[in-house]
């Protein structure tokens, strides 16, 4: 038993520091030429309006890069019908392409060690003030660095992933957070898990 408790701590042990290497969240901030090298490709990949527009931004947020992992906050109002553009028949419903694009940019997040941590519909009203947006939906999505944010955005882009969410969203407002306390553990968590299968194999 103990020969076999110790064979599965050493196999936890190294999914464990894969997943670390996997999950990452410390490394060096983005250089000049790496944001430049960037933009220019998400450039070449934007035709549309709303997307260019978008790209002041990007930049302004890649050069302010501390190389650290990030939240991004995602406030989220849907339109009445779907919006797609001219040639796409995947119907008007606004939740219905959230969802598929929430479900597209699932690979393209897990590759860059980016996941979402915590989803959550508006469910009332509360200290409002006047004129305020009536949200649908806030999520939170936890990013390795801003350079895998911006190599998430670049496969999303190739990809035309993202329209599903410009023809399904009014509004949106989106901004980085760094966490001051938070009780969402995932590394904790993970490592709890590993070690919960450590004993239930020994105990087989």
């Amino acid at each position: 038993m103990m020969s076999m408790m110790f064979m599965s701590g050493i196999a936890a042990c190294c999914l464990y520091g894969l997943f670390h290497l996997w999950y990452g969240g410390r490394g060096k901030p983005l250089t000049a030429d790496e944001v430049e090298h960037y933009m220019q490709i998400l450039d070449g990949l934007t035709a549309d309006k709303e997307g260019r527009h978008l790209l002041g931004s990007l930049r302004a947020l890649a050069l302010a890069d501390d190389g650290d992992e990030f939240v991004m906050q995602n406030l989220v109002r849907h339109r009445a019908k779907a919006l797609y553009p001219p040639g796409y028949d995947f119907g008007d419903d606004p939740r219905a392409a959230d969802r598929r694009y929430g479900r597209a940019i699932m690979p393209h997040l897990l590759r860059f060690g980016s996941l979402p941590v915590f989803v959550a519909r508006r469910s009332g009203s509360f200290i409002e003030p006047e004129g305020a947006d009536a949200w649908h939906y806030v999520a939170m999505v936890r990013y390795r660095s801003r350079r895998d944010f911006l190599r998430f955005a670049i496969h999303v882009a190739r990809n035309d992933i993202d329209m599903h969410k410009w023809a399904a969203l009014e509004k949106t407002h989106v901004f980085p957070v760094k966490p001051m306390l938070s009780l969402i553990f995932v590394r904790g968590l993970v490592a709890v898990l590993l070690a919960l299968l450590v004993l239930a194999v020994s105990l087989l």
